[in-house]
């Protein structure tokens, strides 16, 4: 017979679910005017800096433009100018003074605006991060506000947990949190709730719970989807291991080597008389019923039957009767 110590371990009242990860810092990138793109120096998977050029458009047409405008900027100036000249002299009225200046105002404006646009056609990282999918080639034509990629900066990950509503009196800040990958015990990162939504998402009736994970290494991922457990209680127990557990009608028992003096105290059936002319010091296995708790990690937390310190025997349990004098390995 081999035999296991009952002795504390730590148990957890959890809630298991999967959650979404969303990176803090995500951009989305579009264009901010409309061209041709004659430069892509960025593809998937890059790392870039701040203010680093991403994306050149075709200037030709916008230049022109700009061209253009300036002229009739220089044109409505020389104009208001003059009028501004005439006015004391009786040969203009204010009025059309007035109305030249206006004229002279709105060009510069439209000069400046058109000089913004070509700046926008060279569009710079607006952080640093790393670039998503680019679903756009040198050739292609954008329109202003056209998405073409994001950028995405994963070393600090939001994990959105969703719990049942069942549990809202339960759930606080601080409490611990852990990603794995599904499927698996894998422990990927630990962290604890940060905030708790105030209300219940009325279709699912659940409640959004959110905690922020350090990702100095990069093994996780904005977008990924990963098993989550948010730990409710924790504490110690005495427990003993599931291959130590048996079951009659509902009733939990274990095993325990005792000394005949214990069989004494709990004889249920055993021939007393007959155990007692045995050696001195022969073990016998005693029959205990015992209250359990929910196995974890292949044990059980002991609510009462035996306490911590005490040994119950894990191999051969069929063969096992109340008072039987055992041999054990330990």
């Amino acid at each position: 017979m081999k035999l296991a110590l009952v002795q504390e371990a730590r148990f957890s009242d959890a809630i298991d679910t999967v959650s979404t990860l969303e990176a803090n810092e995500l951009v989305q990138l579009a264009a901010q005017a409309s061209g041709r793109i004659q430069q892509l120096p960025i593809s998937q998977g890059d790392v870039v800096k701040a203010n680093q050029l991403l994306l050149v458009l075709d200037q030709a047409q916008i230049r022109a433009e700009l061209a253009d405008l300036q002229a009739q900027e220089q044109k409505a100036k020389l104009t208001w100018e003059r009028y501004e000249f005439l006015v004391p002299q009786g040969a203009a009225t204010a009025q059309q003074r007035d109305e030249f200046k206006a004229q002279y105002i709105a060009a510069k404006q439209a000069v400046i605006a058109q000089q913004a646009d070509l700046a926008y056609s060279n569009l710079r990282s607006p952080l640093p991060g790393i670039v998503a999918d680019v679903q756009v080639k040198i050739g292609d034509v954008l329109r202003a506000g056209d998405p073409f990629t994001k950028l995405i900066k994963n070393n600090t990950l939001m994990a959105r947990v969703e719990v049942p509503s069942t549990y809202a009196d339960r759930i606080r800040v601080g409490l611990p949190v852990a990603l794995s990958m599904p499927g698996t015990n894998r422990l990927l990162a630990e962290s604890r709730v940060s905030s708790v939504d105030p209300t219940v998402t009325a279709g699912n009736q659940a409640l959004l719970v959110k905690a922020v994970f350090q990702n100095p290494q990069g093994a996780l991922r904005n977008g990924q989807r990963l098993r989550t457990r948010l730990v409710l209680d924790s504490r110690e127990q005495p427990a003993v291991p599931f291959a130590a557990v048996t079951q009659t009608s509902g009733q939990s028992f274990v095993w325990r080597v005792g000394s005949l003096k214990e069989l004494e105290a709990q004889p249920g059936r055993a021939p007393l008389e007959k155990l007692r002319r045995l050696p001195a010091g022969t073990r016998f296995a005693l029959q205990t019923p015992v209250k359990l708790g929910s196995i974890q990690d292949n044990r059980y937390p002991v609510l009462s039957g035996v306490d911590a310190g005490q040994r119950v025997i894990t191999t051969n349990l069929l063969k096992l009767r109340h008072g039987m004098p055992v041999q054990v390995v330990d």
